[in-house]
């Protein structure tokens, strides 16, 4: 079920009714409304691999449970490699086993050994590595005795398979979301309207910016040996564009969503095409994974504490595991290698914790070495994105071959007018929010209310014009 479908239309309204007028006077009957909604949500994108949702609730909840009664730290330790193992175990097998089988098979070719492989037809379950990393991250605070197990079954059931989150995040922590599950929680109008901004501004980056933009890039990718360079750099621009839009749209219905539930879900991104520098783009992008790839891998590392080489070394390792986690295919572990090259300038001269607050905060345009710095972080992180976007290692050499022709100083062919009109006004919209949780959170408020009424219709006309074939998230197949 896509959040940007009919079908969606149809089932947050009923939830919304049960919720609040038959549910209000007892959080608890919330819970188990919102357990048996995130279940239906999920099975209709395959109700078959609900059991494989539901054995990991009940290995993490059961686990859980056994690390905070284990009477010995062995039988602590124990618990939680279980966990772990299995947990790693099945996105490993539905997510890595046919890359592994094809990598070594292909080793082999190249030693002159040829070798029979048995790949198989695998599914990837939505969500896997989403509700994964919800469960891990459980089991390991209870094991440091950052958190007391959930005794609630329903409770913990919830906070893995929220309906918003569970199959594109944000990656939630059980100290930031089930506090709030185990309380009561009253409506509130101004959150509610809040949350109902959010979701428009979500589906327009979505509907109106990232899948115009997707046709095109899809366009010029799919045919790239025949593009001119001007072509595929457009190309470039409207996959940068594309992957950012959906997946912060994404993010930003799925918070909106919980908000109308009276739940606050994490921050996932805060506007990171406007960063300074690489180390500023990821503490702004995907928020949740990189903060739980820092806590879970890069600290218990050594994080930057150590030598010079130790701080290479983890640099390296958790880009290449987020890369990793992307997808099963080279490409993704070259765009991880890529962006630790990116980043490793800044951490050796300490320059890697610059740029806290958000560029020209309190005004209205950025200095001109902020403007440079914002242009070439954006233009690193759109080569960057020519590998995560490519089929194959081969087809990405292939297309920046292309880029840097001659050609490139001609006028691309392709330039749709009214699509990159909207993307420039996106980008000023997005330019003059970005002191808030989303664009459009405040923006306007002051001005008289048919101003900003006219610009909530105007963006809703817009949805409707022009939007497109119905086209899933990106980042679904992660």
């Amino acid at each position: 079920m896509l959040f940007n479908s009919l079908a969606f239309a149809i089932f947050f309204p009923i939830v919304f009714i049960l919720y609040w007028f038959f549910c209000r006077k007892n959080y608890k009957y919330q819970n188990f409304l919102l357990l048996i909604a995130s279940y239906y949500f999920y099975a209709n994108w395959d109700w078959h691999f609900m059991f494989l949702l539901i054995f990991s609730t009940v290995l993490d909840y059961v686990s859980g449970l056994k690390i905070e009664n284990a009477k010995s730290p062995t039988w602590r330790k124990f618990w939680l490699w279980l966990s772990i193992g299995i947990n790693l175990g099945f996105l490993g097998f539905f997510k890595y086993y046919n890359f592994f089988v094809d990598s070594f098979a292909q080793l082999f070719e190249e030693l002159g050994l040829h070798i029979d492989t048995w790949t198989l037809k695998i599914i990837l379950p939505v969500g896997i590595s989403f509700y994964t990393f919800h469960g891990l991250s459980y089991v390991i605070d209870i094991y440091k005795k950052k958190i007391k197990a959930e005794k609630n079954f329903v409770d913990y059931s919830v906070f893995v398979s929220f309906f918003p989150l569970l199959v594109a995040g944000p990656i939630e922590r059980a100290t930031h979301l089930l506090p709030q599950i185990q309380k009561a929680r009253t409506f509130d109008y101004n959150k509610a309207v809040d949350g109902l901004r959010q979701i428009l501004w979500g589906l327009f980056k979505k509907i109106v910016i990232a899948d115009n933009c997707a046709e095109y890039a899809n366009m010029i990718f799919n045919d790239s040996a025949h593009q001119s360079g001007s072509n595929l750099v457009m190309g470039a621009l409207f996959f940068t564009i594309q992957i950012y839009c959906d997946f912060s749209g994404y993010s930003d219905i799925a918070l909106g969503t919980a908000r109308l539930l009276g739940i606050e879900l994490l921050k996932n991104f805060s506007f990171p095409y406007f960063s300074r520098d690489i180390a500023e783009f990821w503490r702004r992008w995907h928020i949740s994974l990189s903060t739980w790839f820092r806590d879970y891998l890069y600290i218990p590392l050594g994080g930057s504490k150590g030598g010079t080489w130790m701080k290479i070394r983890n640099t390296f390792i958790i880009f290449i595991v987020s890369g990793f986690w992307h997808g099963a295919n080279w490409t993704f572990i070259v765009w991880g290698f890529l962006n630790a090259l990116y980043f490793l300038p800044l951490l050796l001269t300490n320059n890697n914790r610059n740029h806290l607050e958000v560029a020209a905060m309190g005004k209205l345009l950025p200095s001109v070495k902020d403007f440079f710095k914002i242009l070439l972080t954006f233009s690193l992180t759109v080569f960057a994105w020519i590998f995560f976007r490519a089929e194959n290692l081969t087809h990405a050499f292939s297309y920046i071959n292309g880029l840097f022709s001659k050609s490139i100083f001609t006028f691309p062919t392709l330039f749709p007018l009214p699509i990159i009109a909207l993307t420039i006004f996106f980008f000023i919209v997005e330019w003059l929010g970005r002191e808030d949780h989303f664009a459009i959170e405040s923006l306007g408020l002051k001005f008289p209310r048919y101003i900003r009424w006219g610009f909530y219709y105007t963006l809703i006309i817009l949805i409707f014009v022009f939007r497109g074939q119905e086209q899933q998230f990106i980042y679904f197949q992660f």
